[in-house]
């Protein structure tokens, strides 16, 4: 092999690996994203802008990615800095937070259907909160969330199907839908 011909070589395999320019736009064009994740995450402003930058540090500074692996290693970083700093456990109950962070969570609220209000997820205990929005709302598989929060997959499988619950009994039942669908059939 020529000496140039070595050198396109390692330039294609650097090519390859996300650089800290690529982890500074991600965490620009998806701020909004990753700053919820994080917001989610934390139920605390202080907490989720911590979570978020040092997502932004591990990024900049850790071990290579590859490029189109960026984005999801983006949300790994935010979601093991979330970890560190509350580190919830199974079995570990957590105070309820305080009103001041539901300022904004007609923004945040529900997702696309309206499925539950931001308040009855963040009134779920930390443990149950994670397994929720990492392998609900982030799809991250039963094994990634297990690995990440240090649980079994079994108490994973168990604190998201109380989290279900607790949401499912949050979530007011709409009659005038009900009443339509009704009237509709007669």
């Amino acid at each position: 092999m020529t000496k140039r011909a070595y050198i396109q070589d390692r330039k294609d395999e650097t090519d390859q690996y996300a650089s800290r320019e690529d982890f500074r736009r991600i965490f620009t064009e998806d701020l909004d994203r990753l700053y919820q994740l994080s917001f989610l995450l934390t139920r605390d402003s202080q907490k989720a802008e911590q979570c978020f930058v040092g997502g932004l540090e591990d990024c900049v500074a850790g071990n290579s990615v590859f490029c189109e692996w960026a984005r999801s290693w983006a949300k790994r970083a935010i979601v093991q800095n979330a970890i560190r700093e509350l580190k919830p456990r199974p079995g570990l109950s957590n105070s309820p937070p305080s009103a001041a962070i539901f300022l904004d969570n007609d923004q945040l609220s529900s997702g696309p259907a309206n499925h539950f209000k931001i308040d009855a997820l963040f009134g779920l205990e930390n443990y149950e909160r994670f397994v929720f929005v990492m392998s609900v709302l982030e799809h991250y598989s039963e094994h990634d969330c297990a690995v990440l929060l240090e649980c079994s997959v079994p108490e994973l499988r168990e604190a998201r199907t109380r989290a279900l619950k607790e949401l499912a009994a949050s979530r007011p039942i709409d009659r005038s839908q009900h009443q339509v669908f009704v009237q509709e059939k007669k």
